[in-house]
């Protein structure tokens, strides 16, 4: 199993219209992407700045090439993403998983 870890930040006052509109976008995507397994999303405030990272896990690399385009190390952003995002980070992370 492979998860895929993307980080953005919005302002404070935007957490919660984020979060609503990355349920529509990003996440709606991910789950109908072939071997996505699953979806979390952390959150975190921090002072005026709030963090989200999106922690999705996959069967392989190349479902994550089937989300993510062949140059699946880049991140991907939508549209609307530039009316909350304070900036946008170039790359994810990817990491093989295991659970016992």
């Amino acid at each position: 199993m492979i998860t895929r870890i993307w980080h953005g930040t919005t302002a404070a006052l935007d957490a919660d219209a984020y979060l609503e509109y990355l349920q529509q976008s990003g996440i709606a995507d991910y789950k109908n992407t072939p071997g996505n397994l699953g979806v979390q999303v952390l959150r975190r405030l921090a002072g005026d700045v709030c963090h989200f990272w999106t922690v999705t896990r996959w069967d392989s690399y190349e479902s994550i090439r089937q989300f993510a385009g062949p140059d699946y190390d880049k991140a991907r952003y939508y549209p609307e993403d530039a009316r909350y995002l304070l900036e946008f980070e170039p790359t994810v992370l990817h990491c093989e998983t295991f659970e016992f």
